[in-house]
């Protein structure tokens, strides 16, 4: 097999490749996702049986599910090479055409964050995806010419955190879409276990299950807490990662019992404080926190509402009774909302 081209990209190239040694290589070797895993098990063998190439895949969920390593194992097990880019690295119309007409037969092309790809360079990608080629504008006004560059058949493999930005017309040319969910306490031991083996550390169960615990339901966080327990283990516990050394490693880490950082307690704790539990809008809570709104609704907003700390309203962010009894907040008087205790 060739070895995978990089299109270079700072941001995700910080965001994805963080852990690069501790992902799993084949379907058989990924935890979770089962009914996602199964479905691209079973388009990738009949690709090959058919002699064919593999329809164009859209996953969506949020960050660290798995999206980027499940299109490498798409790529390792139909044995041929990943091109990898981002949307906000695709600048021009040129930029991705460079890329396609370098393309072999069946190659797999990954874009991250595809709905962040400009409207100039996604229109280009519409006759790339259905009829592989791409129409090319020599000169401008009355000697315009056009040129249809026919292109090798590949696939399209994009990833997006936000799918409802994707436009309609790209979206329907992606024939296998699949959501990305959050994973459950044991399916992510299972990760930690198997992570904590390959970078040949020993841990104890309760201390993955704890571990696993915080880690908000995503394994790229599972997988940065273990390698900082594990810091902290051959620092001060000889190497060995139990269940108090993980709870006392997370600790120092500013990481609570249901997985909050201190961000996370900030943000909820100035909807409390500054806007009487909610709702507020969310561009008011970015303006407090001095932070952007696509920040907020990526990284913070998923795992709030997954674990019902926080709820959207069509009036603004409102944080539920569940946020004051795990913060040990007093509710307004006037509130309607109910005290809730931590599961």
């Amino acid at each position: 097999m060739e070895e995978e081209r990089n299109i270079p990209d700072a941001e995700n190239d910080e965001q994805e490749h963080i852990i690069p040694d501790l992902r799993p290589k084949g379907f058989t070797e990924y935890v979770g996702q089962k009914q996602v895993v199964e479905t691209l098990q079973i388009a990738v063998k009949a690709a090959k049986k058919r002699d064919d190439v593999l329809d164009h895949v859209l996953l969506y969920g949020p960050p660290g599910l798995g999206k980027t390593t499940m299109a490498h194992i798409i790529s390792n097990e139909l044995g041929v090479p990943l091109v990898h880019t981002s949307g906000p690295a695709l600048e021009k119309g040129g930029d991705l055409i460079s890329i396609l007409t370098h393309m072999k037969y069946g190659n797999v092309l990954f874009i991250d964050e595809i709905h962040r790809l400009p409207k100039v360079v996604e229109e280009f990608l519409y006759s790339a995806m259905e009829d592989f080629a791409v129409d090319i504008i020599f000169d401008k006004g009355m000697n315009a010419r056009s040129y249809r560059a026919k292109l090798e058949q590949f696939t399209l493999v994009g990833a997006t955190t936000r799918a409802g930005l994707l436009s309609p017309p790209l979206r329907e040319r992606f024939g296998i879409q699949r959501s990305l969910d959050f994973y459950t306490d044991e399916q992510l031991q299972k990760v930690i276990i198997r992570s904590a083996a390959i970078l040949e550390v020993e841990i104890d169960a309760d201390a993955a299950i704890e571990i696993a615990k915080r880690s908000r339901g995503t394994p790229r966080i599972a997988n940065q807490l273990l390698r900082r327990v594990r810091d902290f283990a051959q620092v001060r516990a000889e190497g060995r990662i139990t269940r108090q050394v993980s709870y006392d490693a997370l600790l120092l880490e500013g990481i609570d019992e249901m997985g909050l950082n201190l961000f996370d307690v900030r943000f909820l704790n100035i909807i409390i404080d500054f806007y009487n539990g909610g709702p507020v809008g969310l561009e008011a809570i970015a303006a407090t926190l001095q932070e952007e709104t696509d920040t907020l609704i990526d990284m913070v907003e998923p795992y709030l509402l997954k674990a019902g700390l926080l709820m959207r309203t069509s009036s603004g962010r409102k944080v539920t009774g569940l946020a004051y009894s795990h913060l040990k907040k007093t509710p307004p008087k006037k509130s309607s909302v109910q005290l809730e205790l931590p599961k």
